[in-house]
């Protein structure tokens, strides 16, 4: 199965951009989105700019309770045994920020995880954030097998952004920020691009809109697949589709035998 995450930056703007051709061409199972930016009723308003895609007759929407912010969506081929919105701890669930599907042999989490901003002002949130969310994912995997993707906002190690010296205290590149994901992938998870490419540099897949940046690869790698290590043996690939535009963000990829 194939399996796309992609932090789209607000999608009725990315659709005019040929978000459509690109997620006909990724010819993926399952289309995990972050950053929707939408409410229940843009969907109406939605639909007449953007049909479904003929090939994912299942779409499924969180939506922040703030206008304009934040959410997430998943469009799949595939009908899921059950759909959980948020991770059922109120102080986390008004922003849309995780869908999980669960199918026969998997969890499938899609994720985008609150930034710690400017300041890091809401940094001890997301130290909060972090250490819930980690046992959520870990009692999803005492049932089955997960396969969480998303936009997780942070980069983990110096080789997964292109100034580390310069960003060490910025939000995305704390030490905070960074234990927490050492911390979830000791606790039985795998970074699927780093399995397959552990010493690649200059591999991002966000880029700021200032300074030319796209265009000097002057990124980071923010936007994850992380699975269950007892998955490993069915792990195909992992990409970084660079060429790919339309948003801020470019779409990442995996590939697994389930």
């Amino acid at each position: 199965m194939k399996f796309i995450s992609w932090n789209v930056n607000g999608l009725r703007a990315v659709i005019g951009k040929g978000f459509s051709e690109s997620i006909e061409a990724l010819d993926a199972d399952f289309i995990c989105l972050q950053e929707t930016k939408l409410q229940e009723a843009n969907l109406t308003e939605l639909s007449s700019i953007f049909p479904p895609l003929p090939t994912f007759p299942h779409c499924y929407w969180n939506h922040a309770e703030k206008k304009g912010y934040s959410g997430t969506a998943i469009f799949t081929k595939h009908v899921p045994m059950s759909v959980r919105y948020g991770i059922g701890i109120d102080e986390h669930d008004h922003e849309g920020r995780v869908i999980t599907l669960e199918y026969d042999h998997f969890f499938l989490v899609c994720c985008y995880t609150p930034n710690s901003q400017d300041g890091l002002r809401r940094l001890d949130y997301r130290m909060k954030w972090e250490d819930d969310f980690r046992l959520y994912l870990l009692a999803l995997d005492r049932q089955k097998p997960v396969v969480l993707c998303g936009d997780l906002n942070v980069a983990h190690e110096e080789i997964d952004l292109k100034n580390p010296k310069s960003n060490r205290k910025n939000a995305g590149f704390t030490d905070e920020e960074r234990e927490k994901m050492t911390t979830l992938l000791q606790s039985g998870f795998i970074d699927t691009f780093r399995h397959f490419y552990p010493t690649q540099e200059g591999a991002y897949s966000w880029w700021s809109y200032r300074f030319h940046a796209r265009e000097k690869n002057a990124g980071w790698r923010i936007d994850y697949f992380i699975v269950s290590k007892r998955l490993e043996e069915q792990l195909c690939s992992a990409s970084i589709h660079t060429e790919i535009f339309g948003s801020d963000h470019c779409p990442v990829e995996v590939v697994i035998n389930i």
